[in-house]
């Protein structure tokens, strides 16, 4: 089943893991900003890890929850897989 939020999750999670991690943006400041204010952590999407992760975690206005995401190996692969060809 298609869901938007983990679409939009993944897509903020990588591009916080390549500004923070990588020095390398894959979207522009606004774009991020515009993406992080959709985030809906009161959804959950099936991935209970992860679920509890944005719940406590997250915030839309900065970035730097990506250093404690749980799976930063899985960002690093779609990074370079999706963005850095």
């Amino acid at each position: 089943m298609y869901n938007q939020e983990i679409k939009n999750r993944i897509k903020i999670s990588v591009a916080a893991f390549a500004y923070e991690y990588l020095n390398s943006p894959i979207m522009s400041d606004a774009d991020f900003d515009s993406l992080s204010q959709q985030i809906d952590i009161t959804k959950q999407t099936g991935n209970k890890t992860l679920d509890t992760f944005f719940e406590k975690y997250f915030t839309p206005d900065s970035g730097m929850w990506i250093h404690k995401h749980p799976d930063k190996t899985k960002l690093e692969y779609l990074y370079r897989e999706y963005y850095n060809g």
